[in-house]
C-alpha cells in the first residue's frame, strides 16, 4: 500500500528541486523528508530521485510516479473535502485560473461572494492567458472563453456573451463604416492567437447569413483582450472584443459599435474541470454558483 505522507514529500522534492525546500514548505526538517524519501524508495523497490551536490534529477519511474503521484494527491483531497462537505460545510482549497481580464471583471468578485457563503474553504485565484495543465498545476477549475479546442478535461458551459466591432468616435469620424464591406477593408486590431484567414460568419438585421473576411492586412497586434481595447481606445482602428469588456466605454461613450444590425456568433463560457469520475463538492457548487450568477 502506498503511504499518502511520504507520497506528498516526494511531490514537494520533485515540485522544489531540494529536499530543504520542500522540508520547509511541509514544516518538517530536512532529515525527515530525506529518510521518508528512502523509505519510499525502498518500498517500492525503484529509485525516484538521482542526487547529486548540485541538483536533484528524476529518473524515469520517478518521472511516471510523479505524474500518478499528483492525480493520487488531488483525488484523496477530493475524497477528504466531499467526506467533510457531507456534515460541515465545503473545506480545503478551491484553486481557479482565468484569463487576467475576465477574472478581474467578473470571476474574482464572485470568488469574493462565494468564499463569504464557504468561510472554511480557501480560495486560490491565479491569473494567466496561457492554458494550464489542471492536472500537474492541480487547478480544480479553469474558466475558459470562446470555442473549446478537444481535450481530455471536462466542460459545463456557464453562460454566453456578445462579441462586439468597436472603435472610437473620432475615428469613425475620419473612417465611416457604413456597409459590410467597408468594415472589411478597415484598418483592424487583431488578437494574435486568431487564425488565418481572419473570417467570421454574421448575421444581418433579417438574420441572414454573411461572411466577413478582412482584406486590408491588419498593422496592430496584441496578446490579450484588454490591450486590444487599449489599441482601440488609442484611436488605432477596429477591435473585435467582447460585450462584458467593452460596455463601460460604449455606455461612456469613449467607444462605438460599428454595424449593430449586425450579429457575430455568440461566445461561450466554459468551467473546465480535469476529467475524473468523481467531481468534488466544491467544484459541483462553485459551477452551479457560477451558472446561477453570471449574466
Amino acid at each position: 500500500m502506498i503511504n499518502l505522507q511520504r507520497t506528498q514529500m516526494f511531490v514537494a522534492v520533485a515540485d522544489t528541486g531540494s529536499f530543504t525546500a520542500a522540508a520547509e514548505a511541509m514544516g518538517l526538517t530536512k532529515a525527515v523528508v530525506s529518510f521518508n524519501i528512502r523509505q519510499l524508495e525502498d518500498e517500492l523497490g525503484v529509485t525516484l530521485l538521482l542526487r547529486s551536490t548540485r541538483r536533484l534529477t528524476l529518473t524515469e519511474a520517478g518521472a511516471l510516479f510523479h505524474q500518478r503521484s499528483v492525480a493520487l494527491l488531488k483525488e484523496a483531497e477530493r475524497l477528504q473535502d466531499d467526506v467533510r462537505a457531507n456534515h460541515a460545510g465545503l473545506t480545503g482549497e478551491l484553486r481557479i485560473t482565468t484569463t487576467p481580464e475576465y477574472g478581474s471583471r467578473v470571476v474574482v468578485p464572485l470568488l469574493a461572494r462565494f468564499s463569504q457563503q464557504h468561510t472554511d474553504l480557501r480560495v486560490r485565484h491565479v491569473s494567466s492567458s496561457l492554458h494550464a495543465d489542471l492536472i500537474s498545476e492541480r487547478f480544480d477549475v479553469a474558466i475558459r472563453l470562446g470555442t473549446l479546442a478537444d481535450s481530455r478535461n471536462h466542460a459545463a458551459l456557464i453562460s454566453h456573451f456578445s462579441i462586439l466591432p468597436v472603435a472610437t468616435p473620432e475615428w469613425l469620424v475620419r473612417n465611416p463604416i457604413e456597409s459590410l464591406a467597408q468594415l472589411a477593408q478597415a484598418g483592424w486590431i487583431i488578437h494574435e492567437r486568431l487564425a488565418s484567414p481572419l473570417r467570421w460568419q454574421v448575421k444581418n438585421a433579417s438574420g441572414a447569413p454573411e461572411t466577413l473576411e478582412i482584406k486590408k492586412a491588419p498593422r496592430l497586434f496584441a496578446d490579450s483582450a484588454q490591450a486590444l481595447m487599449a489599441f482601440a481606445l488609442a484611436g488605432g482602428g477596429v477591435a473585435l472584443l467582447p460585450e462584458w469588456l467593452v460596455r463601460g466605454a460604449l455606455d461612456a461613450g469613449e467607444l462605438v459599435q460599428l454595424l449593430p444590425e449586425y450579429t457575430f456568433a455568440r461566445q461561450g463560457i466554459y468551467a473546465v474541470y480535469p476529467d475524473a469520475r468523481h467531481v468534488s463538492a466544491k467544484v459541483r457548487t462553485f459551477i452551479d454558483f457560477m451558472r446561477t450568477s453570471v449574466n
